[in-house]
């Protein structure tokens, strides 16, 4: 199996289940738009910390 059937067949398997922490190839769960939501502000929050050196 080439790498490009590699892909193909992760690509089917992603869209045929429901890995809702997946957002890659994954836009049709209900959770998606949510959990984009949470990670960018998680994101944001972890920016505002202070960092130690």
């Amino acid at each position: 199996m080439g790498q490009n059937e590699s892909w193909d067949l992760e690509a089917q398997f992603i869209s045929r289940l429901d890995l809702p922490l997946n957002l890659d190839q994954n836009r049709h769960t209900t959770f998606h738009s949510r959990l984009q939501e949470l990670r960018a502000q998680t994101r944001q929050r972890a920016r505002e910390l202070p960092t130690s050196s």
